[in-house]
């Protein structure tokens, strides 16, 4: 069984499911009296919920259409050999020309396959590119959450969430693990060339910490925390920068 001071430390991996069992149990009874708990287990349950949602991705409409206009277009044709000569209505002075006809149509029937084949393998490696593309997206995204997942579970993990205007961040770090992760959502979107970027707080010294996904998304801060004592997000040129350009829209401490 878990020590009762231990049971503070699961709130993060209760949340997140990580429990099973007599441990699962005890730290139920354990959440029903103590009310700081659970409070974390609530923070932690809404921040994983943002994760799910800021991660949330719809295939492109545009995918979807394109393979249903593929299908209703494309036909199923007979070999070249066994596609009959068209009908052609005799002719007294045409049977040199139908007989012309007859002679190269497995030859024309072979073409128009050839050709046929040859589009619609353009459209299949073009669909097959963009599946490739979504799987590693979504590799990508599950192997994301699942080191944010992971942040949250730590002993002990904290949060801290802050506002931009209609944008909210939340950052999640675990001092054990010398680690922090960074979830936004709705943040205002930036002109073309420009980023939003993360910045470790070293006590009124920034140290660059990433670039965010867009205006929502998540991820773990590039670097250990070191002692810093917060969180920083700047708007910096497309690239990044080696050291702020402006003032933080947003600053989370670590407290």
């Amino acid at each position: 069984m878990t020590g009762g001071a231990e049971l503070h430390t699961l709130t993060g991996a209760y949340a997140a499911h990580a429990l099973e069992g007599p441990e699962l149990a005890e730290f139920e009874r354990h959440l029903a009296l103590c009310e700081a708990c659970a409070l974390e287990v609530r923070e932690f349950a809404a921040t994983l919920a943002r994760l799910g949602a800021a991660e949330a991705e719809t295939p492109p409409a545009e995918l979807r259409a394109r393979v249903m206009a593929g299908i209703g277009s494309v036909r199923q044709l007979a070999p070249p050999s066994v596609v009959p000569p068209p009908e052609v209505p005799p002719q007294p002075t045409g049977r040199r020309r139908r007989s012309k006809i007859v002679r190269h149509w497995p030859k024309l029937a072979l073409a128009a396959s050839v050709a046929l084949a040859a589009a619609l393998g353009g459209l299949a490696v073009d669909q097959s590119r963009r599946a490739d593309e979504a799987d590693a997206r979504a590799a990508q995204l599950q192997a994301q959450q699942a080191a944010f997942g992971s942040l949250l579970t730590a002993p002990d993990a904290r949060t801290a969430t802050a506002t931009a205007g209609p944008g909210v961040g939340t950052v999640v770090w675990s001092q054990s693990r010398g680690q922090a992760g960074f979830l936004a959502s709705g943040m205002p979107a930036l002109p073309a060339g420009k980023t939003y970027e993360l910045w470790f707080d070293d006590a009124g010294t920034m140290r660059p910490a990433g670039l965010m996904p867009a205006s929502g998304g998540s991820l773990l801060l590039q670097g250990p925390l070191n002692g810093a004592v917060g969180v920083g997000v700047t708007v910096e040129p497309e690239g990044g920068s080696a050291h702020p350009s402006g003032t933080p829209v947003m600053l989370l401490p670590f407290s």
